[in-house]
C-alpha cells in the first residue's frame, strides 16, 4: 500500500546534560511553530517529547534570533541549555567560533569553548523585586517564604533553596508548590541547591512549565548568583545536576555558563501544526 503524501515540517532534537530541546530552524522557511504543535509534539509518547521547544529565526542585526517555549506551550524567555545547543549546533555547522543571538532577555554572546564545549554569556541577572518579578517589593536575597529562598531573574524567574541535602527534598511535590506561590506572578523555576565546597554546588531543578528537568542552564546561574550573594561561594563554580556539570563564572559582564551539548537526530514531523 502507498502511503498518502502528507505535509512534515523539519525538526532537530537536541540535549544539554538531559534537558532535551525539539529545535525548528525558520529562518529559510518563515514561521512554522504554532500553539497546537508546541502541545503535540510535548507529548512523550504520542509525540517526540521535550522540555522546551525551540524557533530559530532570523535577526536584522544579530546572527539569529531564539524563541523558547515550555512543554505546556507557555512561553520561555530564555533557555540556557537550549541556547547552549543551538550555538554549539550553529558554530559547527559555520565552522565560526563566536555568535551573537537575540533572546527575549537581550542579546547573548557564545563561544567555542573547545573540548566540545560552549560558553554563553547569559547576561547581567536581575535582582530587583520588580525585574524578577516578584508580586511586592521584598529583599529578594531572603524572600518571605518557609525556607528563607533567593530570588534572581536570568531572562526566567528563579528562587533557590538553599538545603542540606538535595536527595532528601521531594521536588515533585514542592516544586509545584513554590512555581505557583503568590509572590511569583508569572510562575518560578525552583533550584534546591547543596553547597559542597567554596566552588562546587549540588543541584536540582523544577522548571516552570516542565517539571523535574535533569539540567536547567538559567537555573544554574540563578544558583551560583545565589549562592555568591549569600557569601557561600566565590565567583566560579561548578554546578552538578542530576545529568551533568556546568561551569559558572560570575564576571562584571554578565554570568558565563559552559557545558556540553548534543545534537541527536533530525526528523520529519507528520502531526498537527
Amino acid at each position: 500500500m502507498v502511503e498518502k503524501a502528507v505535509n512534515t515540517l523539519p525538526f532537530m532534537k537536541m540535549h544539554g546534560l538531559g534537558n532535551d530541546f525539539v529545535v525548528f530552524d525558520e529562518r529559510a522557511h518563515g514561521p512554522l511553530v504554532t500553539h497546537a504543535l508546541v502541545i503535540a509534539m510535548a507529548d512523550r509518547h504520542c509525540g517526540v517529547g521535550y522540555d522546551q521547544l525551540v524557533a530559530i529565526r532570523n535577526h536584522a542585526t544579530e546572527d539569529m534570533e531564539l524563541i523558547f517555549w515550555n512543554a505546556d506551550g507557555s512561553i520561555a524567555g530564555a533557555c540556557g541549555n537550549a541556547t547552549r545547543c543551538i550555538a554549539g549546533w550553529e558554530l559547527a555547522r559555520t565552522g565560526n567560533v563566536t555568535l551573537s543571538i537575540r533572546t527575549e532577555r537581550g542579546v547573548l554572546q557564545a563561544t567555542d569553548a573547545g573540548g566540545g564545549k560552549i560558553e554563553v554569556n547569559m547576561g547581567q541577572p536581575f535582582l530587583h523585586w520588580r525585574e524578577v518579578p516578584l508580586a511586592q517589593d521584598v529583599d529578594t536575597l531572603h524572600l518571605p517564604i518557609e525556607g528563607d529562598p533567593v530570588a534572581t531573574g536570568m531572562g526566567n524567574p528563579h528562587c533557590t533553596f538553599f538545603v542540606n541535602d538535595v536527595a532528601s527534598v521531594d521536588l515533585e511535590t514542592f516544586g509545584p508548590l513554590i512555581e505557583h506561590h503568590p509572590l511569583f506572578p508569572e510562575r518560578t523555576n525552583v533550584q534546591v541547591a547543596q553547597v559542597l565546597a567554596p566552588d562546587r554546588i549540588r543541584m536540582r531543578v523544577w522548571e516552570r512549565g516542565v517539571g523535574i528537568t535533569l539540567a536547567s542552564g538559567s537555573s544554574s546561574c540563578a544558583v551560583a548568583v545565589a549562592a555568591s550573594r549569600r557569601g557561600l561561594i566565590g565567583t566560579v563554580a561548578t554546578l552538578e545536576l542530576d545529568g551533568g556539570e556546568i561551569q559558572i563564572k560570575i564576571l562584571e559582564n554578565g554570568v558565563h555558563m559552559t557545558g556540553a551539548w548534543a545534537h541527536m537526530f533530525d526528523g520529519q514531523w507528520r502531526g498537527a501544526r
